[in-house]
């Protein structure tokens, strides 16, 4: 049981992942390609990491420490997440406006 939702998680990550993909293709400003690449940090990432603990869980070799482990993985892509999409933004918006004033 707990493989067919590990199984099931990933699949609805990888689902993720490839609509992301496509989004980004879609964009039409790197602005934008870069809000939508945040998608797989804040949510395809963290659900491939929980996955993984479902299916030690299942598999019985789940340890107290790989729940300590994923909660610092699962925090420390959230907080990537929030300062590279800043910094990102940030630098992004200044170029747009610099090519905006050359223009």
């Amino acid at each position: 049981m707990f493989d067919i939702v590990a199984a099931a998680i990933v699949i609805i990550a990888c689902i993720v992942i490839a609509l992301t993909t496509l989004a980004v293709w879609r964009a039409p400003d790197p602005l934008t390609r870069a809000n939508v690449l945040s998608t797989n940090t804040s949510l395809a990432l963290p659900l491939l990491i929980i996955a993984k603990l479902i299916h030690d869980i299942g598999a019985g070799t789940f340890l107290i420490s790989d729940l300590i482990v994923a909660a610092l993985a699962i925090t420390g892509l959230l907080v990537v997440l929030a300062i590279g999409s800043f910094v990102m933004g940030r630098s992004l918006y200044e170029v747009a406006r610099e090519d905006a004033e050359r223009e």
